[in-house]
């Protein structure tokens, strides 16, 4: 009989221990094991002395309604390649997020490839996520400058404009003071502020030496309070001409708005699908107390949602009046049946209408009913630029 296996918090032995195996089971050294540890919860599987699995953890907020929800961001987790087909990341998962949700956290986040095993455990994808390339001439007829400062460096003050912006968005992470740091560091970021009296855009791009001339220039962050500022980075952007052929747009680095589209004069840019962000609600009750709700939306619904092992059908009421919302456990039969996983997509606003949401297999004794309850989410939509 084999020794039995022991999750823990890795210490500095363990940790090294985990940062090789990642390097074993990714094919390549995972650099975010060194960098996040100051800020990570790292878990680890041991058997004999030796460990066998290991993941990051990250307590964050993300921006829910315009309200930050503490969230547990999953990362870097692996399995040794030998180990591999016997439910130990399952039990790595449910360890790690134990640890997290005793933290505070009340979802979780996740990037993965392996999106079909993750929605067998309750996550579940709210939006598609897509990344833009597109040749740098077109970009330069279709946006021309406006006159807006522009500024090397990043300062407090894009911080803050991230942090503020994020509101307006289901999702994205209110970025605590470390983040930027992280990042600029990981990709080695180049970034600009733009603005007038004060500063109204970020952009952060990674460049790198094209194998037969010039550069290749990949956009990592791109925020934008107006119009204006939007115009005014595409064109900074395809002010690069000489140097970059194209442009590309890292996966959902750009919100889900057409700004790219607009001016266009033909149509020859590349989207490509990738691995979308995925979403698990972990503390009902509480991810919908912390969340903002509109301000106009008048809301008791019965809903009956199906259970953590999967195996029942809890009975709740959700109501949500004057901005505040709440959800107790009744005894009154569901005007809508929700899975773990379209509750997590509608938590995000990702239904944007009723069809879309019968479409993807939410039931509901009244098409008014579903309607009602689906407003009560899409007042903002799902975007999540962060990658962890």
């Amino acid at each position: 009989m084999p020794d039995p296996i022991q999750i823990m918090k890795a210490d500095d032995e363990l940790w090294q221990q985990y940062d090789a195996l990642a390097t074993r089971s990714y094919g390549h050294p995972v650099g975010d094991i060194t960098r996040l540890r100051p800020h990570a919860d790292i878990r680890v599987a041991v058997r004999d002395g030796k460990v066998i699995a290991g993941g990051l953890g990250l307590l964050v907020d993300q921006s829910f309604g315009g309200a930050p929800v503490p969230s547990a961001a999953l990362s870097a987790g692996c399995v040794a390649p030998e180990e591999r087909g016997a439910r130990l990341s399952v039990n790595m998962l449910a360890d790690r997020l134990r640890h997290l949700r005793d933290q505070g956290a009340v979802i979780s986040t996740l990037w993965t490839t392996s999106g079909g095993y993750v929605r067998r455990l309750g996550w579940e994808a709210p939006v598609p996520v897509f990344a833009w390339s597109i040749a740098t001439d077109d970009l330069k007829r279709g946006f021309t400058r406006s006159g807006l400062r522009i500024e090397h460096g990043r300062t407090k003050e894009a911080d803050e404009l991230q942090r503020r912006l994020a509101r307006q968005w289901n999702g994205p992470v209110i970025r605590p003071d470390w983040w930027s740091a992280w990042m600029d560091d990981k990709r080695q970021l180049t970034t600009y502020e733009f603005g007038s009296a004060q500063t109204t855009g970020v952009l952060s791009f990674s460049t790198t030496r094209s194998e037969r001339h010039g550069m290749d220039l990949t956009v990592h962050d791109f925020w934008a309070g107006d119009e204006e500022t939007v115009g005014e980075m595409m064109a900074f952007l395809a002010d690069h001409h000489t140097r970059a052929a194209v442009i590309h747009f890292r996966r959902s680095v750009l919100p889900p708005y057409p700004a790219l589209l607009h001016n266009l004069h033909r149509y020859r840019l590349t989207a490509q699908a990738w691995h979308p962000w995925m979403l698990r609600v972990l503390d009902l009750r509480e991810a919908v107390r912390l969340r903002g709700w509109p301000a106009d939306v008048d809301l008791t619904v019965p809903v009956e949602i199906e259970s953590e092992n999967g195996e029942n059908w809890d009975q709740h009421l959700l109501e949500v009046k004057d901005g505040v919302g709440q959800i107790t456990t009744t005894h009154t039969a569901g005007g809508v049946r929700l899975t773990r996983r379209q509750l997590a997509v509608w938590y995000a606003g990702g239904y944007r209408t009723a069809a879309a949401a019968r479409l993807a297999g939410v039931a509901a004794r009244s098409d008014e009913t579903l309607t009602r309850l689906v407003r009560s989410t899409a007042d903002l939509e799902p975007w999540l630029p962060e990658h962890f």
